[in-house]
């Protein structure tokens, strides 16, 4: 049987955010997601989209001249043919990186993937959906992200920061929540507090807005 996936879009931009921030990146976007965060940016990815083989996406992303690869969603693991198409994009060379809400086991992504992992803070409305036994196959070259948009979430996120020691597994994202959270504020906040964490903005955003497919 041929493997597929409903694939919302398949695009060439900067990558806006994580390790990789400003290099050129092929982005996958998977159909589909079990979570309704209250700030999502991305539901027009939540239906529709169209059916393509594994091999039918690899095509695609080799027609741009970059390493890089993003597979993103909605929450591309809602897909079970996401583990067999993360694989399939490693051995063909490609540098990937894996967009995750945390909701979804991570135990069996291939160990070369670089996994961006959220814990989603409360006003996420989502919190309930973290599963923090994922934290345990993060390593050194992942990273784990906290959309804060507000002080309770800033102080919910410390509280993570502290109780599973993250900064000591791997990179700590703070990304302010755009028009919700004051970015400076929330620089503020982190050096006030000496936090071992990484300010993360969404260049993207900055150069694009909230345009689809960028």
């Amino acid at each position: 049987m041929t493997e597929t996936l409903r694939i919302t879009e398949i695009f060439f931009s900067l990558q806006g955010e994580s390790k990789t921030v400003g290099l050129p990146t092929v982005f996958i976007r998977l159909t589909g997601c079990p979570l309704r965060c209250q700030y999502c940016d991305t539901t027009y990815a939540f239906h529709g989209g169209k059916s393509l083989t594994i091999d039918e996406i690899i095509e695609q992303v080799k027609t741009y001249e970059t390493s890089y690869v993003t597979v993103t969603g909605g929450e591309p693991l809602a897909q079970k043919n996401c583990f067999q198409l993360l694989t399939k994009l490693v051995d063909n060379s490609f540098s990937v990186s894996l967009e995750t809400s945390g909701a979804i086991d991570i135990a069996n992504v291939d160990s070369r993937i670089t996994k961006v992992m959220d814990l989603k803070t409360p006003s996420s409305n989502e919190e309930q959906r973290n599963l923090y036994q994922n934290i345990e196959y993060l390593d050194a070259k992942d990273q784990v992200k906290f959309v804060i948009a507000n002080n309770k979430d800033y102080q919910w996120s410390k509280t993570q920061l502290a109780k599973y020691q993250l900064f000591k597994r791997c990179e700590v994202l703070f990304s302010p929540c755009t028009g919700s959270q004051d970015y400076s504020q929330l620089a503020e906040w982190i050096l006030a507090d000496q936090l071992p964490v990484r300010f993360q903005l969404q260049l993207h955003k900055i150069l694009w807005g909230n345009v689809a497919g960028k």
